[in-house]
Formats: structure tokens, C-alpha cells, sequence
């Protein structure tokens, strides 16, 4: 292990969150890291504490006989802290290298897309957050590949973002990272392009995705890349792509979080759409 700060996996005990304790066990093995199992005791009246905090290690017991079987090299550690479950993880997240979660815990309608602590957990942890998407029915299901897929917009900074990206398709021996850049007319306009010519709006973009990722081969040989300039909706891009990857990477507005900007539309689209794991990166 290295002293780097740890993956956290946060647990509800639904089987989402099981799921994304699995997926955390694996990937902290992949970077050398430790792993944290936390599981946040919502405030609850002082009578009924004693069992709570009974239940909470039961669950945490079950925990770490699941991660001994599914990586038993890897030894974690547990918290139960006593706060609400989206507030506590962030909070942890400040001295964490990755944050694990389950789209939908215990308390979510299962009409819905993305839970609500999920949510708020990736639009407002300080490190990475993946977000581990139940199995997907059985007519939308595919065969996994092991892609690494990004999406890079040209008005926001995409450093971070491809930096998680590189470092995680390292981390996966033969893994091919698949750069994804989307654009349409519109877009070209707000960034200075082409306005009515749709091949040279095309070769602008070609361009600007050529120098958003110069540089990033050198340092990472090892990684096969594949860079894709898509005319039309980048999150129907990245959701499409999101049906075979090994994970989805999207970038999050740092900085937004306390005016709700925290998730551009793509990062909510794909987060709530996508049919495999989606990590947010701040950037």
C-alpha cells in the first residue's frame, strides 16, 4: 500500500451499495490504496441509538467478510460516523483519493434514476466520486469492454479530468481510453468556431480536441487512445459508450457547489442514463 489518501466506499446495505463496495474493493487493489468502508448513522433519537449503532456494526462486520472474499489481500478499515449520509462523505472526501457509492440506497424510490444522497455526494465531494449503477435490465444489457471512457468539454478546464482518466486506463492492463469531445453548431458559435460551415465547425473541433489532449500520450505510452469529435448531444454520446465501458468519466464544475452548479447538464444526464459506473471528477 501507499500513503496516499484511501478509496472510500460508502454502504447503506442495499444491494447497490454492496455492488459499489465490490467495485471499490478491486479498484483500490488496482491503484495500491487502502480501502475505507463507511457506513453514516443519520441523527436519530437517543432512544433507539443502541440498536442503530448495533445495526451499523453488524452491517460493517458483513462488509468486511465481503471485500476478505472478493479482495483478500486488501484489509480495510470502517467508520460509523454519526451524521447524515451525503454530509459525512463529503466531508471524508477531503482526505480521500477516490469516493465509492451505489446510485440508489435504501431509501430511494426505485423509479428513480440516481438517489438523492448519490447525487449530492457527486456534486459535492472535494475528490472523485464513482458512481456504481446497478445491472442494468436484461434487453439493454451488453457485453462489457475494457474502456475507459471520457468526456472533455472545451469551456470548462479538462485537466483533472483527463488526468483521472489516464491514471485509471494505467491502472487496467489493455485497457483503451476512448476520448470523447462533443459539439454541435451552437457550440462552435459560443467558442468563437464556424457558425454556418458544418465541416469546418468539424475540423474546429478535430483541432480542439487535439490540443486538449497534447502531451497526454507521452506521459502515458502504456495507453491506447482513441480520440472521438461527435457532432450532436455529448451526454447521448457518453451514454451510448457508458452501455459497454468499464467506467464513464465526467468532469464537475469545482467551486459550484454552493450555487447548485456543481453538475453541468451532460454530468447529470450521464450520471442518471448511464448503464455502467460513472466517475465525477472536479475540475
Amino acid at each position: 500500500m501507499t500513503t496516499e489518501p484511501p478509496v472510500i466506499a460508502a454502504v447503506d446495505g442495499s444491494s447497490h451499495s454492496l455492488e459499489a463496495l465490490d467495485w471499490a474493493a478491486h479498484e483500490a487493489v488496482r491503484r495500491g490504496l487502502a480501502l475505507v468502508v463507511v457506513h453514516a448513522r443519520t441523527p436519530m433519537p437517543h432512544a433507539v441509538r443502541e440498536t442503530q449503532r448495533r445495526e451499523a456494526e453488524e452491517l460493517l462486520t458483513l462488509c468486511v467478510r465481503r471485500v476478505s472474499r472478493v479482495a483478500p489481500d486488501l484489509h480495510p478499515t470502517t467508520l460509523t460516523p454519526m451524521d447524515y449520509p451525503s454530509a459525512a462523505v463529503t466531508s471524508l472526501s477531503r482526505d480521500a483519493s477516490l469516493v465509492v457509492v451505489g446510485s440508489r440506497g435504501l431509501g430511494g424510490f426505485r423509479s428513480l434514476l440516481l438517489g438523492s444522497d448519490s447525487m449530492a455526494i457527486a456534486s459535492m465531494a472535494k475528490c472523485p466520486v464513482v458512481v456504481v449503477h446497478g445491472e442494468p435490465p436484461e434487453e439493454s444489457r451488453q457485453e462489457t469492454s475494457s474502456d475507459i471512457v471520457v468526456g472533455v468539454a472545451a469551456d470548462e478546464s479538462s485537466e483533472d479530468v483527463l488526468a483521472f482518466a489516464f491514471a485509471t486506463a494505467a491502472s487496467r492492463p489493455g485497457a483503451r481510453l476512448r476520448i470523447v469531445h462533443g459539439w454541435t453548431m451552437v457550440s462552435s458559435m459560443l467558442s468563437g468556431g464556424p457558425v454556418f460551415d458544418r465541416d469546418a465547425a468539424a475540423g474546429a473541433a478535430e483541432r480542439t480536441l487535439a490540443e486538449l489532449t497534447a502531451g497526454w500520450r507521452e506521459k502515458y505510452p502504456q495507453v491506447e487512445v482513441v480520440r472521438e469529435s461527435v457532432g450532436g448531444s455529448a451526454s447521448r454520446a457518453l451514454v451510448t459508450a457508458s452501455a459497454t465501458a468499464a467506467l464513464t468519466v465526467v468532469g464537475r464544475r469545482r467551486g459550484g457547489e454552493s450555487l447548485g452548479l456543481g453538475l453541468s447538464p451532460v454530468a447529470q444526464t450521464t450520471l442518471g442514463h448511464a448503464l455502467g459506473p460513472v466517475a465525477v471528477v472536479p475540475c
